[in-house]
């Protein structure tokens, strides 16, 4: 079998490659170049730079497996190559010791000073005042983001004899306990905690996580940390704060546009900035190169996959019957995982009618991924949901009734915590995915792009002004559903839109007189 390898990879990883296949590692390859050439291989090893498009995945009739030295797969068509059948992985884990050592040694460097006074001396100057720091002992870090990185930051820390607050909305206190963290809200966190660092996927609701808002609650001695991805922590909003003497200082490693173009605080005295290099390691490259190369080798060996992206080895008989229903799942999942308040501790996954008669691994698979890449982004994927639910101490329980009800299948997702539940239920009417039911509530909504659910007092006078609001910012609505009550009921709306809708106008509907809640789904 013939692997190509068309970005940089570390020595190592290609080596291994080599010992099992024919391998040609060929770099810069265009668009057009690679759709010419990729028709030979049985496999494709990428990291940043190739972008593995609909046209390449169409040429590629004896690919099997694309493999990703890294995190991101954002270069590649998942939905293409999942069609065709091809295996897309990555590797999640490689970089993780990396990613957290280059954290603690931004922060350490932000409390010293050390950039600034090394480009000082070499200047010729000997500023010893100027660059007075301060010591990291028995300060508070405030970590945002308890996964892998954020845990190994955290226990980092502790060795240098931090305290430590940690927001993460899975986890409970139990794993807080084991990890030796008090669990805190974010506002807590900024309020307290001496230095913030960040460690969450970028997500509709850790973008901007740290902004104004929290910076105006933070100390004039607090100082923030972005190792992790550019746009979690709101630049402009850091940057008014720098220049403004609000914190006293921030370490940045990645930028919302890479490399950064007019960015407010790259050049202020008071800010670290670094291009990347969280993952920039000698290990890591190896790392990474290593782990994508031993998935390509087993997978093109007949073999499984540890860390699938999504999951075209099933069979084509079973995929052609359960391929709707995966996308449904997932849909349903990501859903009320965005219509949920706050954490849950349970999600609950029902299926009646046909499709309960069908092997539904892969569908509850599917539907814990929709559910957790809420939070957890592109770091979650169809091989380790059900282990970060495990990790999060998340029940997971599923139900089958094979009787036909008035659709002939339907799937029902269903997260709760203590006395506070939100379920959906959707199914599939001619290929087309159907959302039928909110909350017990009927609907008949086509779950895409982005929708406004709310709940409502039905009574007159209330769904007319949320439109307007709609309307006075060009917001197009494209579909409307109203649940049925009595008058003065409770009710549900939902509202197809035809662009994404701020919280502010959220707010704005949120303050009409009758309106109880309103969120925004994005699919």
């Amino acid at each position: 079998m013939k692997v190509l390898v068309s970005d940089s990879l570390s020595e190592e990883g290609v080596v291994k490659l080599e010992e099992h296949f024919d391998v040609e590692v060929s770099t810069g390859l265009s668009e057009d170049e690679l759709v010419e050439k990729i028709g030979d291989f049985d496999a494709l090893v990428i990291r940043s730079g190739t972008q593995v498009t609909a046209r390449v995945i169409e040429a590629a009739d004896k690919l099997k497996i694309v493999g990703r030295a890294g995190v991101g797969v954002d270069n590649i068509d998942i939905p293409a190559a999942t069609e065709k059948g091809i295996i897309v992985v990555n590797a999640p884990e490689g970089n993780m010791l990396s990613a957290a050592e280059h954290t603690i040694a931004m922060m350490l460097s932000m409390a010293r000073n050390i950039p600034q006074a090394n480009a000082s001396l070499k200047a010729g100057k000997w500023e010893r005042k100027k660059f007075l720091g301060v010591e990291v002992n028995g300060k508070t870090l405030g970590v945002i983001g308890l996964g892998r990185i954020g845990a190994e930051v955290a226990k980092r820390a502790q060795g240098l004899e931090m305290n430590i607050l940690a927001y993460d909305p899975f986890v409970n206190e139990d794993r807080a306990k084991e990890l030796g963290v008090e669990l805190a809200p974010v506002k807590d966190i900024a309020k307290c905690a001496d230095f913030i660092t960040v460690h969450t996927p970028l997500t509709k609701e850790t973008r901007n996580i740290l902004d104004t808002e929290e910076f105006d609650l933070m100390k004039p001695t607090a100082r923030v940390i972005n190792c992790a991805r550019g746009g979690i922590i709101n630049e402009d909003a850091l940057g008014e704060a720098l220049k403004n003497g609000k914190i006293a200082g921030a370490a940045i490693d990645v930028f919302t546009n890479e490399p950064p173009e007019n960015c407010s605080f790259v050049g202020l005295e008071n800010a670290v900035v670094t291009p990347h290099l969280g993952a920039s390691t000698e290990e890591a490259q190896v790392n990474v190169a290593v782990s994508v190369a031993e998935e390509v080798i087993s997978v093109l060996n007949g073999g499984p996959a540890r860390s699938t992206i999504n999951i075209p080895s099933i069979k084509p008989e079973i995929m052609s019957t359960i391929a709707p229903y995966l996308e449904l799942a997932e849909t349903l999942g990501s859903a009320v995982s965005q219509l949920m308040d706050g954490n849950y501790e349970k999600v609950e996954i029902a299926y009646k009618g046909d499709v309960a008669g069908k092997d539904t691994r892969h569908l509850t698979l599917a539907a814990l991924k929709g559910v957790l890449k809420t939070i957890m982004g592109a770091a979650v994927n169809y091989v380790n949901a059900p282990s970060i639910a495990k990790s999060r101490d998340i029940e997971v329980v599923e139900s089958k009734s094979e009787r036909v009800e008035e659709y002939s299948s339907s799937i029902t997702i269903k997260l709760s915590k203590d006395s506070i539940s939100k379920s959906i239920t959707g199914t599939v009417v001619e290929d087309d995915l159907r959302i039928i039911m909110i909350d017990g509530q009927r609907v008949d909504l086509a779950p895409s792009g982005y929708m406004i659910v709310s709940n409502h007092i039905n009574r007159p006078n209330v769904i007319g002004p949320c439109c307007i609001i709609l309307g006075n910012h060009e917001i197009n609505i494209s579909g409307m559903q109203v649940g049925r009550v009595q008058i003065c009921g409770k009710t549900i709306m939902a509202l197809n839109v035809d662009s994404e809708v701020s919280e502010e106008i959220l707010e704005q509907i949120r303050h009409v007189d009758g309106i109880i809640d309103a969120k925004l789904v994005s699919l």
